[in-house]
């Protein structure tokens, strides 16, 4: 079986990736003008503040904003208490870190909202903007750390359901139909693609055999025409362009503005040297693939070519 080069050859592969926003949201909320315009230029230079003058609308900020980093609240303000406020973000936003500013000792409520999870700390009025900064940022690295863990664990678990799809397609017996649509749908959604095909190839022409899955339940099919696969099954390597608009060669390239796909990811599907298919993850958005993620695919196209080289789909390929 062919093992493609697993490296990133920057001369080979266009690698492109979205620019992280450059300021972490966080909401401060308090029902006193002169607090809130504080806590407000505090903060605005570090990160992108929202702000609101009670719980009820701080809440229909995040319901219009969606998720922040932190949410720093005062504890005693009218309608609702800042803990009680803060209860209420926590079915939606988990991972958002919560710090209470209280000029009051509401001991039992603090001890609560912090027992809870709610509150990551709590800091007494009137603060040191020093000290408030600083416990800030280290709820925002406390925040990016969720993230982070939370994702990797998304993908680990995705990761996990697509090679158990591949295995067991390997295993059973099937029609090419059968064997190529449920591999796309794997691969969709382990990288979250718009469009995943399929298409086996015959010296290096492609068939009209394929495999495909869209979000949309539909796809039109432009591989023939175009040149990244056409490198691929050339160079018989995996080809990359991960932010199309930004790529001279391909953005006024007519199926990727027809289509709306901004990322393109075409793999070889290789068996002892024969070239069988080629694997095309479509994206409509710019997008971020890391290099463990490149290997899960190299990986997993050796797979779809033991599927398709298989004995109970032999007689039908070969």
């Amino acid at each position: 079986m062919d093992n493609p080069s697993l490296e990133i050859n920057k001369l080979q592969y266009q690698v492109m990736t979205l620019e992280r926003p450059k300021k972490l949201k966080i909401l401060v909320v308090d029902d006193e003008p002169d607090n809130l315009d504080l806590l407000y230029r505090t903060f605005r230079r570090d990160f992108n503040v929202l702000k609101a003058d009670s719980g009820v609308n701080a809440l229909q900020v995040l319901a219009a904003e969606g998720e922040v980093a932190v949410i720093i609240s005062d504890q005693r303000m009218p309608e609702m208490k800042g803990t009680e406020f803060l209860s209420k973000t926590v079915p939606q936003f988990p991972d958002t870190v919560r710090i209470i500013l209280t000029g009051f000792t509401d001991i039992e409520d603090l001890v609560e909202a912090i027992n809870a999870g709610q509150v990551y700390k709590y800091i007494t009025k009137p603060w040191d903007p020093g000290e408030l900064k600083a416990v800030v940022q280290r709820a925002a690295e406390t925040y990016d750390l969720l993230k982070q863990r939370t994702e990797e664990l998304r993908r680990a678990h995705a990761q996990i359901a697509l090679l158990s799809v591949l295995v067991q397609v390997t295993q059973a017996a099937c029609s090419l139909e059968e064997t190529l649509t449920p591999i796309a749908r794997a691969f969709d959604e382990t990288f979250g693609t718009q469009r995943c095909i399929i298409q086996l190839i015959d010296e290096n022409t492609l068939l009209e055999i394929q495999g495909n899955y869209s979000d949309t339940g539909t796809i039109e099919n432009w591989l023939s025409q175009d040149s990244l696969t056409q490198e691929a099954i050339a160079t018989r390597q995996m080809q990359v362009s991960l932010n199309i608009l930004k790529d001279t060669k391909l953005n006024n390239v007519i199926h990727y503005q027809s289509s709306g796909i901004q990322a393109h990811l075409v793999m070889p599907i290789s068996y002892r040297n024969q070239l069988l298919g080629v694997l095309s993850l479509q994206w409509k958005k710019p997008c971020i693939l890391r290099e463990d993620e490149l290997k899960l695919i190299d990986l997993s196209a050796q797979l779809v070519a033991i599927a398709l080289t298989s004995s109970s789909c032999n007689q039908t390929i070969v």
